[in-house]
């Protein structure tokens, strides 16, 4: 559904994006992740047409956005949660919106429906909440009947019950054929909702694919401390598991803690201690992006 290729944008000196090229696909959600300062809003700025790229494109099923007859019914964004008039109201906002973009204003109710806004339709967005503003920047996203959602940092500012509305929303949306692509910083959340991810850092691609091809099998550590450990490891090793061991201590990957245990009883190796850990995707992500991270603690 959205292609980017060889995406280049720089401002002055600087490369904020640098020849970036990945796809995402229609029916899925697509997490767009990397530390401060990795190039993520402005390659969403460029998606829409807010800034200019110096090289490279996007297209939405082979359509630049410029070339779009109705912008709005195919792509809906969510950039900035902050770009409303404080002094209109939820209601009057959408219906600006929408007659900007050329919308039926029967629009407006059903979008306020949908994000749950209906009975504070009348209060002036200047009184909102941060989480009522994301609501509200997420209902002019809607208002078109998009295929495609393009949201950056849609989170923010949201109550655990509102992350869990957002959450389900996006998934139900990608579920009936459309195009969700969201930027956030809570990579254990996105972990919860999204198919696929693109990670960027200092503007260039560092990866992309299925969330499992971020999350290796195998990649659970056991640690076990044992009366033999010279034998443990060898069981082990003859099952095919790789284990080291280093005085009294083992290192096991690839194996649970249970079949690390089980072993050690049916040959009556007695264990001394036995943990289990897991990394998580934050982890490998931190770990991928770590030489490109603009801000970086010493």
């Amino acid at each position: 559904m959205i292609r980017v290729t060889n995406l280049t944008k720089r401002y002055g000196a600087r490369t904020a994006v640098d020849d970036l090229s990945f796809d995402v696909a229609a029916g899925r959600v697509t997490g767009f992740v990397g530390p401060n300062g990795a190039g993520k809003s402005t390659t969403m700025r460029a998606m829409v047409g807010l800034n200019r790229p110096d090289a490279g494109e996007v297209r939405y099923d082979g359509h630049r956005y410029i070339d779009l007859a109705t912008p709005a019914s195919v792509v809906g964004s969510v950039l900035d949660a902050r770009s409303v008039h404080p002094g209109r109201s939820a209601r009057d906002h959408l219906r600006a919106t929408a007659a900007l973009s050329g919308l039926p204003t029967e629009r407006v109710s059903e979008a306020l429906a949908a994000v749950g806004l209906t009975s504070v339709a009348r209060q002036r967005a200047g009184g909102f909440s941060l989480g009522m503003r994301q609501r509200l920047a997420l209902a002019t996203a809607l208002l078109g009947r998009p295929r495609v959602l393009l949201l950056d940092e849609p989170a923010n500012g949201l109550d655990p019950d509102g992350i869990r509305w957002l959450r389900d929303h996006l998934r139900d949306f990608a579920d009936r054929g459309g195009t969700v692509f969201v930027s956030s910083h809570l990579i254990g959340e996105l972990a919860m909702f999204v198919d696929d991810l693109v990670v960027i850092g200092g503007g260039r691609l560092l990866g992309a694919g299925p969330l499992d091809t971020f999350t290796p099998a195998g990649d659970t550590v056991v640690h076990a401390e044992t009366s033999d450990a010279t034998a443990l490891t060898d069981l082990l090793l003859q099952a095919d598991v790789d284990a080291r061991s280093q005085g009294a201590r083992l290192t096991v990957r690839g194996a649970s803690r249970d079949i690390v245990s089980q072993l050690a009883f049916d040959h009556g190796i007695r264990l001394v201690e036995l943990t289990e850990v897991t990394t998580s995707l934050e982890d490998h992500l931190l770990d991928l992006t770590n030489n490109a991270a603009e801000f970086s603690a010493v």
